[in-house]
């Protein structure tokens, strides 16, 4: 199948998916034929902002911070007109299914890509959607496996039950989601990569900080007198401080056009309703035996 075939766009991202408490994965989709467009708004705002390549992780001051805000902008105005969808799967290494000795993080990256595809790809754009996946091209996957998949008669065969089998991402990918393509991008080649890094990173920074979130909303309210650069909560550094005003401003205009998206209840970024077009979703084991991988003793 051809290039022209194709309906849909991802570009994916991980962030801290083998260090930390929190790990997450972020999925941008959009109709092919917005992507053009949809690139080009997006340079432009990262253009305007003096950004040449965003990356949460290097989010330090007030630069990065107001592109961070016009990127939140530029997702919600488009999440709202339905030509993009940013869906960021969350785990917790500390719950039952992650909490276990000789964890394979690989294998459980594999896992957890599988699950995001098979919740976004078809269940939230149409069943007969035709993709290409964008995944950032310095990733801890094997794309090129992957991809061998899709053009291997045997392999898209293979029975559900070996899935993973000998830690190869053995998915179904053009039988079960439509994936017809797998092209690796660079970041800074790619605008709506650098938005799935933006979320992504997000994501996890909400539940690592929360708790210093909080203190810091309350240490800027009106009770506690104006809050700027000469007086700033004891604790949050220039780099938190940035980051906490891009938090708070994704969390005030979700609030604003109602889009579902809630920060306090679960202590972190989370959307209750996953059809929603920004979706911050907890993976949570789904039955007793759903265990992440362990390796292989030598």
């Amino acid at each position: 199948m051809n290039s022209q075939s194709i309906t849909h766009v991802g570009f994916s991202d991980e962030s801290n998916w083998n260090t930390g408490r929190f790990r997450s994965l972020g999925l941008v989709t959009v109709l092919v034929d917005a992507l053009e467009d949809l690139n080009n708004e997006l340079k432009g705002l990262l253009t305007e902002s003096g950004i040449s390549e965003f990356k949460w992780e290097k989010l330090r001051q007030a630069r990065e911070r107001i592109g961070a805000q016009k990127m939140c902008e530029f997702t919600i105005k488009h999440a709202l007109d339905r030509r993009l969808r940013v869906d960021i799967l969350i785990w917790d290494i500390q719950d039952s299914r992650h909490d276990i000795p000789g964890r394979d993080d690989i294998a459980n990256l594999q896992r957890m890509y599988y699950h995001l595809f098979r919740n976004v790809l078809r269940s939230r754009w149409p069943h007969g959607a035709v993709w290409r996946l964008h995944p950032d091209e310095h990733t801890a996957m094997d794309w090129s496996t992957v991809q061998d998949c899709l053009e291997n008669v045997a392999d898209r065969l293979e029975i559900e039950r070996s899935l993973f089998n000998e830690g190869q991402f053995r998915v179904r990918l053009r039988r079960d989601f439509g994936l017809e393509e797998i092209r690796s991008a660079l970041s800074h080649e790619q605008p709506l990569l650098q938005l799935a890094d933006l979320f992504a990173g997000m994501a996890v920074f909400s539940r690592t900080q929360f708790d210093a979130y909080q203190a810091w909303l309350t240490a800027k309210s009106p009770q506690s007198g104006l809050f700027d650069d000469q007086n700033e909560a004891p604790d949050a550094s220039r780099s938190s401080s940035e980051r906490f005003s891009v938090l708070q401003h994704l969390d005030a205009r979700c609030k604003k056009h109602k889009l579902g998206v809630s920060l306090k209840r679960k202590q972190g970024l989370w959307t209750p309703d996953p059809q929603r077009p920004i979706n911050f979703w907890i993976y949570e084991a789904q039955h007793p035996e759903d265990k992440a991988p362990q390796k292989r003793k030598e």
